[in-house]
């Protein structure tokens, strides 16, 4: 992703308008307010579109672009600067602006330098400790191979071992502290017989940590004694590691990635060497912290598609406990993978990255799972679920599904996630999902978010065990036609050329994504289309093989609605038809409608748009009677 995008990606371009001074109101699926560019305060015609992160001033400027145009014109800046002040904002760094200093860089090589010379300390001491060396081998599994691959070592017991090694060799005290290498006490921390300065890792496994160039940058350390604390350490914070955008075993997992195209994330460094060994060469770690945002865009320059390979303990019991709450920071600590639900949604949607889950079975680690079964460990990764469907799995899990209380509280849970998805296709495929595992009604499950409130807040009066009651909301009938017709396209693709060549015949247009509301059905029809312009695929094998997992849930179901499709083709073709046209009138009536408002406001402002809401109030009843007649001739022939 480039830097504009990435900026496009983290701003909202209705937050942004609206601290500009715009008081904007929702029109649909956008947003109208007075242009802030021109004195008109009369005609609300400036449009903001969310979804495409684009505006527009219909009035006196006929101007648009994006967030980018939008800070240029307010400010009176060129595009540069408007990069850089919104880049600011996001939080992304141009890079233009973040070279090094020649003293900072030349600094910071000395220290990577010392590291790489540590690497070798380390790797000195394990090959001399053949208890050390054993362990590896024989318990954990690795060849003398992996650990030379990945530079292992063992930090020897003792305080002072790094001074008394490193002074002599022309490194300073300094060097070791900037590095990482030693801690420093406070000085109420130590006796007279302690020194201030000491090793930080003492009889520990290390495992260097590079950047995604192989570059050093710091070390994991793993407990060789078993009473010792904490099990995993890292590096403290320096110029050259900021943990939270380092990922364990990156700078040999790039091409594997990009070649997989994907990537799978572990928890630990053990997990990361023995699956590299085991052929899986396109696994990382995030060294036992929770998984953070700058982490996943490093994976998202090689690849979109991340699966989170967790221990199902932390990853789907855990969540539930912590209620899935998106503040969870204090997730973050070492030895602990954090799984933030409703983080990692928000973050594969910015990202636009496909995220999912593969819980690991019988409390196995992944270095345990390859052990036993290579051949396992691909099978686990291909079962990865979305997070959604991983977070309902894990909810009902050992529970009694037939108990109202229990879905009352998992739907709780879920729907608040659902709600999170940009993409109203999957918010509909994952509610159906959600009302099939708790076996009720899918209207139930509707208008529960908005309702959310009540299920958190306990109504006075009210005992702690009850529950409030999930609203019904009715299901605009236009669904059904929409579901009907899209099924038999998906049934019979054939049919839509010859629904296009009806239309035709009418002098109408032919079938488009606009005749479809919903933006699942959009997608779904899309696919329908250009499954019958190619001819390379059977239409069936071209629809199964270019949809989503999502989308074929959806397909399924519209496809169950038409299994007892009878009707030859001739009387199908114009039923679908007519369903076509009735959908179309019904939309035009709409925007029929709504301009008749809008030129009813403009007469009472004295508004300069009554002509252009006219032409265009003209053009859709033009529509509704070439409809009308079409919807004539087709009962005619009955």
């Amino acid at each position: 992703m480039s830097t504009i995008d990435e900026v496009k990606s983290r701003i909202d371009i209705v937050d942004l308008v609206s601290e500009a001074g715009v008081k904007l109101r929702h029109a649909g699926r956008n947003y109208t307010g007075f242009c802030p560019f021109h004195d008109n305060k009369k005609t609300p015609a400036f449009v903001v579109w969310p979804e495409t992160g684009t505006w527009r001033c219909f009035g006196q400027c006929n101007e648009g672009g994006d967030i980018f145009k939008f800070v240029m014109k307010r400010e009176g800046i060129d595009f540069k600067e408007a990069l850089n002040k919104l880049a600011d904002r996001a939080g992304v760094k141009v890079e233009s602006l973040q070279r090094e200093a020649p003293q900072v860089k030349e600094a910071n090589e000395h220290l990577r330098v010392l590291l790489e010379d540590a690497v070798i300390y380390y790797r000195t001491h394990l090959f001399n400790n053949k208890e050390i060396l054993t362990y590896l081998r024989e318990k954990r599994g690795l060849t003398d191979t992996s650990i030379e691959t990945f530079g292992m070592g063992y930090a020897p017991h003792g305080y002072d071992n790094l001074l008394k090694y490193f002074l002599p060799r022309g490194y300073k005290e300094q060097d070791l502290i900037d590095t990482g290498l030693l801690s420093v006490r406070d000085s109420d921390q130590f006796t007279d017989s302690q020194s201030a300065i000491y090793d930080k890792f003492r009889n520990r496994i290390m495992f260097p940590i590079r950047d995604e160039n192989g570059k050093m940058a710091g070390f994991g350390a793993r407990i060789v004694d078993p009473d010792d604390i904490p099990k995993f350490l890292n590096s403290p914070e320096t110029p050259i590691f900021t943990k939270g955008k380092i990922l364990y075993g990156l700078d040999r997992a790039r091409k594997p990635i990009r070649v997989a195209d994907q990537a799978v994330i572990v928890e630990g460094y053990l997990d990361v060497i023995a699956l590299h060994q085991a052929g899986y060469e396109n696994v990382v770690s995030p060294m036992g912290t929770a998984l953070t945002e700058d982490q996943l865009r490093l994976l998202k320059r090689s690849t979109r598609r991340i699966v989170l390979a967790l221990d199902p303990d932390v990853a789907g019991q855990k969540a539930v406990l912590r209620g899935l709450d998106a503040a969870r920071s204090a997730m973050d600590h070492e030895g602990e993978l954090g799984f933030n639900a409703r983080g990692l949604l928000k973050n594969e949607a910015r990202l636009q990255a496909d995220l999912r889950v593969a819980a690991l079975p019988d409390d196995l680690d992944p270095d345990e799972i390859v052990a036993r079964d290579k051949e396992e460990w691909k099978r686990i990764i291909e079962g990865a679920k979305p997070i959604v469907t991983h977070v309902m799995d894990s909810l009902a899990a050992g529970q009694d599904l037939g108990d109202a209380k229990v879905k009352t509280q998992i739907a709780a849970q879920v729907l608040p996630l659902i709600e999170d998805l940009p993409n109203a296709m999957e918010r509909d495929t994952y509610r159906q999902a959600l009302a099939r595992m708790l076996r009720v009604d899918e209207r139930s499950l509707t208008g529960r978010q908005a309702h959310a409130p009540a299920l958190r807040r306990k109504p006075r009066g009210m005992d702690q065990s009850q529950k409030a009651e999930i609203p019904i909301v009715a299901v605009n009938p236009r669904l059904k036609v929409e579901s009907y017709c899209l099924g038999v396209l998906f049934r019979k693709p054939e049919l839509l050329y010859r629904l296009d060549r009806k239309l035709q015949e009418f002098g109408l247009s032919p079938l488009a994504v606009e005749d479809f509301e919903y933006t699942d059905h959009q997608l779904l029809f899309d696919v329908v289309r250009l499954a019958v312009e190619q001819d390379e695929k059977e239409h069936q094998n071209y629809l199964m093989s270019h949809l989503s997992e999502t989308m074929k849930a959806l397909s399924q179901d519209l496809l169950a609605k038409t299994e007892k499709l009878e009707p030859a083709d001739d009387r199908l073709l114009e039923e679908l038809l007519a369903r076509f046209l009735d959908l179309r009138r019904a939309h035009a009536m709409i925007n029929v409608n709504q301009l008749r408002f809008l030129q009813e406001d403009e007469q009472q402002e004295g508004g300069t748009n009554i002509k252009i809401y006219q032409e265009q109030a003209i053009q859709f009843t033009r529509l509704l009677h070439g409809l009308d007649q079409a919807k004539r001739r087709i009962f005619s022939r009955r």
